[in-house]
């Protein structure tokens, strides 16, 4: 039985901890996209570092060093070229207020041409200037905020590949599981951040490129900056591609090329969408043992926690769910040993 004054002091201590961990966490969210950012490369290199440090026997510093600057060349400046592409297009329109107004004029007249009806009012003109300076405005604060998450994720990423074991170990004892269950629940977090950081990109990837093709074959305007923004889109789950080539071909069919547009209408829905929703699945199916929904819902899930890291962990959060309430019904309500509490798909679990 524990006395007073030692009772007094652990629960101190836990209040102060959780205090503390809210203030720290509250402090660091304007930097999550950059830490969620260094964690998922940390864990698509871990494997490398260990080579290198362990095979080679490479000081880790200088293998830190070198997987940095992989991480620069083969993720960061991929990404870096798509947001520009897309911030350079937007800070066009900005700068260039009446460019805007005559295209929101055409499709007006072009509505009204076919409908019959108005889109063209001077409360719609109001409020579409009125939002011109807030999206330059957003458009600086987002690069800026881009630049400093950038920085951030670079500097955690090295010191995490350095003292990687460590924090593995250190993050294995703090699970409130047994030794075996830690493993297991290590090695599931592993593996979903890996299918989602290899297998979306790459789904993505392949949605861009077909759905270039595709605004070529129809003869779209500016096809390669729709098909990087079909290829962004793809992080919206069973609609995220629609959102582009399907306003498209109605904007094309307005301007009178019905037969294109058709066209690009039947490729987008028998085509482009079947690469978004057979594709995804199978890739994360054979990356992961995860289950579509978890995909799915995880997705919109982390989208609004994490911003566009959502993408990667929130199917991992609602998996860690179905993960404790699955090892919560087999410990405490089967009544199984740890020996038993292994996860459906078993593995090297180094």
């Amino acid at each position: 039985m524990l006395s007073v004054r030692e009772q007094y002091r652990r629960y101190s201590l836990f209040v102060l901890i959780a205090s503390l961990g809210v203030t720290v966490f509250l402090c660091l969210t304007p930097f999550l996209s950059g830490l969620l950012g260094a964690a998922t490369i940390y864990v698509l290199l871990r494997g490398q570092m260990r080579v290198l440090a362990g095979r080679y026997r490479w000081r880790r510093s200088a293998a830190a060093a070198l997987l940095t600057v992989e991480a620069v060349c083969c993720f960061l400046v991929p990404i870096a070229l798509l947001v520009w592409m897309v911030v350079n297009k937007v800070q066009g329109v900005a700068l260039d207020p009446q460019a805007l107004v005559d295209s929101v004029r055409h499709v007006a007249e072009l509505v009204r041409d076919r409908t019959g009806y108005d889109l063209w009012q001077e409360s719609n003109l109001q409020s579409l200037l009125a939002g011109i300076p807030k999206l330059a405005q957003q458009l600086v604060g987002g690069l800026a905020s881009f630049a400093v998450n950038l920085i951030v994720l670079l500097f955690v990423l090295y010191f995490m590949l350095v003292g990687g074991l460590r924090m593995e170990a250190y993050c294995r004892e703090l699970l409130p599981f047994s030794r075996s269950v830690g493993r297991d629940a290590l090695h599931e977090i592993r593996m979903i951040v890996r299918s989602n950081a290899i297998g979306i990109p790459l789904l993505a990837a392949v949605q861009g490129v077909v759905a270039y093709l595709g605004y070529l074959l129809f003869g779209a305007p500016s096809p390669l900056f729709w098909g990087v923004l079909t290829c962004l889109a793809t992080i919206i789950p069973i609609v995220g591609t629609a959102l582009v080539w399907l306003p498209l071909a109605l904007y094309m069919g307005l301007e009178g090329n019905w037969g294109p547009a058709v066209g690009l209408a039947l490729y987008g829905t028998l085509v482009v969408t079947h690469v978004d929703n057979v594709v995804r699945f199978v890739m994360q199916k054979r990356m992961a043992d995860t289950h579509p929904l978890v995909t799915v819902f995880g997705v919109f899930v982390g989208l609004s926690l994490f911003g566009f890291m959502g993408v990667i962990f929130g199917p991992l959060l609602l998996a860690m769910f179905v993960f404790c309430v699955d090892l919560f019904k087999r410990k405490y309500l089967d009544r199984k040993p740890d020996s038993e509490l292994f996860l459906p798909g078993g593995g090297d679990r180094a």
